[in-house]
């Protein structure tokens, strides 16, 4: 079983570095950052959601506060940018979730293993010693 979580971990962190190299989103807005370094692990993720909350809240510091009561305008370009940002921010967001979740997961299995083979040879040497 820990195998299984093991490879569930490595398997599933490959595919979200893959997916995020594909859309080769950089780091370049980020004041700082190296330049051309593409966000794909949960360290980068984070750093570039941190960012672009801040300028996010640059246009309005909340949903509420941008709509002023009114309705959602996808004509309106302050509304749209608004929307677009905070879309972003949860893409980024929700990855460095996911890496977080994957490295979990091989940890867990990582230690099932060790477990298994702790209890296996305490019983072996217990089996033993009643011989």
């Amino acid at each position: 079983m820990g195998a299984v979580f093991i490879y569930q971990g490595a398997t599933k962190s490959n595919l979200l570095k893959n997916t995020m190299r594909q859309e080769k989103i950089t780091l370049n807005f980020v004041p700082g950052a190296p330049q051309n370094e593409i966000i794909d692990s949960a360290k980068t993720a984070m750093i570039a959601g941190d960012t672009i909350r801040e300028h996010r809240r640059e246009i309005a510091p909340t949903y509420e506060a941008l709509l002023g009561g009114k309705k959602f305008n996808p004509n309106n370009p302050k509304d749209l940018t608004y929307a677009q940002a905070l879309n972003m921010e949860n893409y980024l967001y929700l990855a460095v979730v996911g890496f977080g979740l994957t490295q979990l997961a091989t940890a867990s299995g990582v230690f099932m293993i060790i477990m298994g083979v702790a209890i296996g040879g305490t019983g072996i040497q217990q089996y033993r010693l009643t011989l």
